[in-house]
């Protein structure tokens, strides 16, 4: 009697760790679905850090020099230097010809 009783509690042990195993707060969904927010929170890491990487690179150049300042002026607001003329270059229309 003793040993049946000793397969029961066994028994229903490893019933006990198995729906652990399936439903409990560690079961193998939630580690796969922690697995996924984990690569995808290291993703929007690594874009952050490169992100941060050209923006100091931004206020080293900054910090050190003109010319990035001169170039933004440039391009984005269209701004020349005293002296400089200014021309706009429209694309050539493509010529028909027979």
């Amino acid at each position: 009697m003793s040993s049946r009783l000793v397969a029961l509690l066994l028994l229903a042990l490893l019933v006990a760790i198995h729906a652990q195993l399936w439903t409990g707060r560690a079961s193998l969904g939630q580690v796969q679905q922690m697995r996924a927010q984990l690569a995808e929170r290291e993703a929007a890491n690594t874009r952050a850090r490169l992100t941060n990487e050209q923006l100091a690179s931004q206020v080293e150049d900054l910090k050190n020099g003109l010319d990035l300042v001169e170039e933004k002026a440039r391009s984005e607001l269209g701004m020349v230097r005293r002296g400089e003329i200014f021309v706009r270059v429209a694309p050539a229309a493509a010529s028909s010809r027979p």
